[in-house]
């Protein structure tokens, strides 16, 4: 666990369990993790491990089945502002233009149309879509959609930035560009980050810290300090040190599972 007197979400103990009986599914067990304030954390682990699971508990859509979860001390319960949101599909509402999705929950949490429209501004500022406020979902690349899906979490000036695979579904020349777009993007607000990816590669690229999960049940594997300066390049010699550290963990449960499934049951 990360010793940091500055911790903004500790997650203690936390299991989560889904089905029941024979159908029974242990997604996290006895997961215990401090991510610090302000700081870019990164979630990588082999498929089906619980990465997205532990994202839907940190935003409370879902409760855990045993253990907690706090934010600033405070018990997190269900979604609220003080949590941005964005997900791997976009999720954007193709009747709305850019400023009206944006504009969306600002108007939903009592603000009114003229600052909901300067706060959304600023937002589809900082995201670089100037000119494309009036643009619908369907005339825009995977990479502006999800520009508008970061410019509405971040809108609501929430503390935490909770990010499930945004960049999953683009290719690799605009996933790149991408993770260049959100690394100014934090240096200029500093958010708290939780991110989750299966890309080792993203994963050094964007990460203060990584944190690689065991296969299912999830649990913490190990916790690797990403301290590279930024801006940082795909081939340098201390983001290559970082990934084949990322790497090394990975293969160690990829082996693990090959192994268990060998001399398993058939």
């Amino acid at each position: 666990m990360i010793v940091n007197s500055d911790v903004k979400i500790a997650i203690n103990n936390v299991t989560k369990v889904f089905g029941a009986n024979s159908n029974l599914v242990v997604a996290l067990e006895d997961f215990s993790l401090n991510i610090p304030n302000n700081k870019f954390t990164t979630i990588v682990g082999p498929s089906g491990c619980g990465k997205s699971t532990l994202l839907y508990l940190l935003g409370g859509f879902d409760k855990p089945t045993a253990g907690e979860i706090l934010m600033d001390g405070k018990p997190i319960a269900v979604p609220g502002p003080d949590r941005g949101f964005v997900f791997q599909d976009f999720a954007l509402f193709p009747w709305k233009t850019v400023i009206g999705n944006v504009m969306f929950g600002l108007l939903h949490n009592g603000y009114n149309k003229k600052e909901a429209k300067e706060i959304a501004m600023d937002y589809i500022s900082l995201v670089n879509l100037n000119g494309f406020e009036h643009a619908y979902p369907h005339t825009l690349s995977g990479g502006m959609k999800q520009r508008v899906g970061i410019a509405r979490a971040l809108a609501y000036r929430p503390e935490v930035l909770l990010m499930d695979e945004p960049f999953g579904s683009l290719d690799a020349q605009n996933r790149k560009n991408m993770q260049r777009e959100l690394v100014k993007v934090w240096e200029k607000l500093k958010k708290t980050v939780v991110f989750v990816t299966h890309s080792v590669i993203e994963a050094a690229y964007l990460s203060d810290i990584i944190v690689v999960m065991t296969a299912r049940p999830g649990k913490v594997k190990g916790i690797i300090e990403a301290n590279i300066p930024r801006p940082r390049d795909y081939i340098g010699d201390d983001y290559l040190a970082v990934r084949k550290q990322v790497l090394l963990l990975l293969e160690e449960e990829v082996q693990k599972e090959i192994s268990q499934n060998r001399h398993g049951p058939l």
